[in-house]
């Protein structure tokens, strides 16, 4: 699928852009995927100022993100990437990911007026508020984009009182070739030995304490021993599908391989995702 980015500082109206360019696209009988950061911040069970201060917690999120956009990344229909974005790496990264797929893609940021923007911050909902910490942070770190970066283009700037021309995004995804993938975005093959028998032993322990939850009558969900934070609702889940799953994850990521640290976190989040 297609891939848009939709990148900007905090309360910037990223949101309400996606939302817009959800119901576009569907009323051109295009299916659409939207990946949101702050649903992946909801489901890790941290707030997201406590995220956004500690660069392990951040980067384990941005892990999930791009495991999810990849996922879903072919020729058709839309994947729409909802989040602040705001490092220029973590950008070119799903650039590469999408050459490799032979996907189009396209970057839509979000300008607003620091001031302006503060001010929804704070007639937001208490829980969905940034703290002048964190929001000054995110300000200050943020890495625009540029159309003269292939990763960042093309890329269309729109201002909160602006129209989008959602029809010239539509015509840049659907309307041009993909770039072809070449040495520099495709996933140079496999040699460590570790990484392979990482991925086997993480996949099998996670399945097996899953297997003896079902065989426990749990409901619910459980969390996986051994693993901080990971959960999963084993109501939804049949050995069939664990098994599926498994090899269906362990195939995509000799392709796009994470970070060994990220594997067990990005399979549980493979199987909360695909069996909802």
């Amino acid at each position: 699928m297609p891939l848009i980015i939709l990148t900007g500082i905090p309360c910037s109206g990223k949101t309400t852009r996606c939302e817009e360019l959800k119901k576009f696209f569907s009323e051109k009988d295009k299916e659409v995927i939207i990946v949101s950061e702050a649903e992946q911040i909801a489901r890790s069970g941290f707030d997201k100022n406590t995220i956004y201060l500690d660069a392990n917690k951040e980067k384990h999120i941005r892990g999930l993100l791009k495991s999810e956009v990849m996922r879903y990344v072919t020729s058709t229909n839309i994947v729409i990437l909802d989040g602040l974005n705001y490092i220029k790496g973590f950008r070119y990264e799903l650039y590469c990911g999408t050459k490799s797929n032979k996907a189009t893609q396209c970057t839509i940021h979000a300008e607003i007026n620091r001031e302006e923007s503060w001010k929804f911050n704070e007639n937001r909902d208490e829980l969905d508020k940034y703290t002048r910490e964190v929001y000054d942070a995110l300000v200050l770190r943020y890495e625009e984009p540029d159309g003269n970066n292939r990763w960042d283009a093309p890329l269309f700037m729109i201002f909160p009182e602006q129209e989008l021309d959602k029809e010239k995004i539509f015509s840049t995804l659907f309307d041009k070739a993909a770039p072809k993938p070449n040495k520099s975005t495709q996933n140079a093959p496999l040699s460590s030995t570790n990484f392979l028998y990482d991925l086997d032993q993480s996949t099998k322990k996670i399945v097996a304490s899953i297997i003896k939850a079902k065989k426990e009558n749990s409901v619910g969900k459980v969390k996986i021993p051994e693993f901080e934070n990971l959960y999963i609702d084993v109501s939804r889940v049949s050995i069939p599908d664990l098994s599926r799953l498994r090899r269906q994850y362990i195939s995509y990521s000799k392709l796009n391989p994470p970070n060994s640290q990220e594997i067990s976190a990005l399979f549980v989040q493979y199987l909360n995702t695909s069996l909802t």
